[in-house]
């Protein structure tokens, strides 16, 4: 029988019970690590799903949000700020991170359970196509290490990464893995330039800091931001990009949500939000609108961050 910290995502056991514990051991609990933005602002909650763990995120062009639950597995809709989250399907194994395919459905990465501490010698993630009318859920790739990012490129290739290892996968158009595209320690988030030729990741654990990787050459990254000192145990964790491709970065551990501005370059656009697992922005013309920009949490909350607002933004779509 699995234990409950296994049942509420391994992430969610060793992120909270190793990083935090640390912290609180040096009395820095919730240190900020970034000075405000200009406009920086307290984020304003627009939905919580009680006793969820929520570890991916997006919209669709209607403005409804959807996000898994690594407790349940479960894949929940919310219709827009203010209303109740509905399950529209379950994930076996374990649901990750959600992006849209190029054909407009729903992906989900499989697997997100304790499994990914040996993903890279297991491979037993997947990315899985979700019909959100029915709860169908339909594999279409496997041999991952994790899918606990999910990048689709304009081509429909898709990047997949692990947090907890070293190997970032790739599926391409026709259905092709390469479960070893990048070897990458602890890369997590997945989000790609507007002209697919960079994968952003945050480095969470290893080395902890932000990366974009090169898609023509994988084998070659820049370093965006490097933590250091007590900055080491933010836990960055699933970030989106602005219109600029600036990268947006949630902190488990600090609490901030932050914008990468350049090389070294980075402030906290809100804070208080411990628990932070993944970034979107909104699409369409209500609901969770574009330009907005939304996080969600392992607390099971949803917050708006109004100084991330960005009206050429959206949520990712290939």
């Amino acid at each position: 029988m699995r234990t409950r910290i296994f049942d509420r995502g391994i992430r969610v056991g060793i992120t909270g019970a190793l990083v935090a514990g640390s912290l609180l051991a040096l009395g820095v609990s919730g240190a900020a690590a970034a000075p405000p933005c200009p406009g920086s602002s307290p984020a304003i909650l627009g939905a919580q799903i009680p006793g969820a763990a929520l570890e991916g995120v997006t919209v669709d062009g209607q403005g409804r949000l959807y996000t898994t639950d690594l407790v349940s597995g479960r894949i929940f809709r919310v219709d827009a700020p203010g209303q109740a989250a509905v399950p529209v399907a379950t994930v076996p194994g374990g649901a990750g991170a959600l992006a849209w395919g190029p054909d407009g459905s729903l992906l989900v990465g499989t697997g997100a359970n304790a499994g990914v501490l040996i993903g890279d010698l297991t491979r037993a993630a997947s990315v899985a196509r979700v019909d959100v009318n029915s709860g169908a859920v339909t594999p279409i790739a496997g041999g991952l290490s994790a899918a606990n990012g999910l990048a689709v490129a304009h081509d429909g290739t898709i990047y997949a990464t692990n947090d907890f290892g070293s190997l970032i996968g790739k599926v391409s158009p026709g259905g092709a893995v390469d479960p070893a595209w990048a070897t990458f320690p602890s890369a997590n988030g997945a989000a790609l330039s507007a002209d697919n030729r960079w994968l952003y990741v945050s480095r969470t654990f290893a080395n902890p800091g932000v990366s974009r990787i090169s898609v023509d050459n994988p084998g070659y990254s820049e370093s965006l931001v490097d933590l250091g000192g007590l900055e080491t145990f933010s836990a960055p964790d699933g970030l989106t990009l602005d219109s600029r491709d600036r990268a947006i970065v949630p902190t488990d551990i600090s609490g901030e949500v932050w914008r990468i501005d350049g090389p070294g370059q980075y402030c906290s656009l809100t804070s208080g939000l411990q628990a932070s697992s993944v970034l979107t922005y909104g699409r369409g013309n209500s609901g969770f609108a574009s330009g907005h920009l939304y996080r969600a949490g392992f607390d099971g909350k949803i917050f708006e961050i109004p100084a991330g607002f960005d009206a050429g933004a959206q949520a990712a779509t290939p």
